[in-house]
């Protein structure tokens, strides 16, 4: 719902922070512990999600040598990495800063149409013969629309302004394989995304000059240099981004993106930013590689989504008061989802601490961008995939393409 509050800068730029998630969450967290929500919270169940998430954390990465958790990982599904075999050897004439560009270019949108894909649907990969679902297949798909010059007006490999605007229903249903027996959750909803990104680059040429979303590497350079903070980051997207999403709360005409109304934490909003924090991870490669310096990674929050909410409903950290619950479908702004997204932020930060200090690593050394990778998100698959032979979520959600 489209909701104008009246509150100050100062609280905008509070709703625009890791903070504000953290705080909601906690207030979540505490609610729950106090019975005062659709949840109930099994602290003796604690150890044993995170011994589980080590035990993935292991199996995936041996020697703990692991990146952040995002997008690029899903360009390599099947064991193929197709950034390395298609992507580079075209754009390694151009210098870095070009080069981080096209990168932002295919990740921002590739971000974009992450939302859940649904357990019916599937890409089928022609070069590889390998058929892949879910977000892997979403990522593989969108790397193949962007390197087909899908989102550029005159071809070229990248994103434009003109190309996400001339963007047809009918070409991301091709790209994307989509047809009555390979139905795509919020088709409409992505579409719809990737036209509000190329208007928002249109108005937003400070952030994004030169027409593309990549321009938003020039932006962060012009404003703070070559190094600065994972939080500064989040906030360039959330400025950049944040009039793209659908009906949100706003506050002083600024579009919070993902920030819900629930009366029962401190004014009344939860914040999460889901996937401008995913996004924020997924910049943070292409950047390094550029040669910028990014600090202070560890105060970004854990991702509030299926997987990561899944995990700790599923190993039964918490569980429904109603049983009945999880058969009934929930809209993304229902107290009980954004119930269940506050807990797993709550949680996921002290699961992350606690397999830190397991690992004998410190926050910095091993923030949530890497526990989220290496264990939370693939436990919360294993876990899934354990209970339900679909690998779906333990709760059913309305999906609009836009949230989860």
């Amino acid at each position: 719902m489209n909701k104008e509050q009246h509150y100050s800068e100062k609280d905008l730029d509070f709703l625009l922070s890791p903070a504000a998630i953290r705080q909601s969450a906690e207030a979540i967290l505490e609610l729950t512990k106090q019975g005062q929500t659709h949840f109930a919270y099994h602290e003796e169940k604690f150890e044993s999600v995170v011994d589980y998430v080590i035990e993935v954390i292991k199996d995936n990465y041996p020697t703990l040598d692991i990146p952040f958790h995002s997008r690029w990982g899903h360009f390599k599904a099947a064991g193929i990495d197709r950034v390395k075999e298609n992507l580079i050897p075209k754009i390694s004439g151009f210098d870095k800063l070009e080069q981080a560009r096209i990168k932002l270019d295919l990740v921002i949108t590739s971000v974009l149409l992450d939302a859940g894909a649904g357990a019916d649907w599937k890409y089928s990969e022609k070069t590889s013969g390998k058929t892949i679902t879910r977000s892997e297949g979403l990522g593989v798909a969108s790397f193949y629309l962007f390197m087909n010059g899908n989102l550029s007006d005159s071809g070229k490999i990248e994103a434009t302004a003109k190309g996400l605007l001339g963007l047809t229903k009918e070409k991301l249903c091709e790209v994307f394989q989509v047809s009555l027996s390979n139905p795509l959750v919020g088709v409409e909803g992505r579409l719809t995304l990737l036209k509000n990104l190329g208007q928002t680059i249109e108005s937003k040429k400070d952030i994004f000059p030169g027409g593309r979303p990549g321009g938003i590497v020039d932006y962060l350079y012009s404003r703070y240099g070559k190094t600065f903070t994972g939080t500064q980051l989040l906030r360039a997207v959330l400025d950049g981004l944040g009039e793209i999403w659908p009906g949100r709360v706003k506050i002083a005409g600024v579009n919070l993106g993902d920030v819900w109304t629930y009366k029962k934490v401190p004014g009344d909003l939860a914040a999460f930013h889901k996937l401008s924090q995913w996004m924020t991870y997924s910049l943070c490669e292409p950047l390094l590689e550029a040669g910028f310096t990014i600090v202070e990674v560890e105060k970004l929050t854990g991702l509030a989504e299926y997987r990561n909410g899944g995990l700790i409903l599923d190993r039964e950290l918490i569980t429904l008061k109603d049983k009945k619950w999880a058969l009934e479908s929930h809209r993304p702004d229902s107290d009980l989802i954004i119930e269940w997204r506050g807990l797993t932020i709550a949680l996921l930060d002290r699961i992350g601490l606690a397999v830190g200090k397991k690992l004998n690593k410190s926050p910095v050394d091993f923030p949530l961008a890497k526990v989220l990778e290496g264990g939370t998100w693939w436990a919360g698959r294993k876990a899934a995939q354990s209970l339900r032979a679909d690998c779906s979520p333990p709760l059913k959600i309305e999906s609009d393409g836009t949230v989860f």
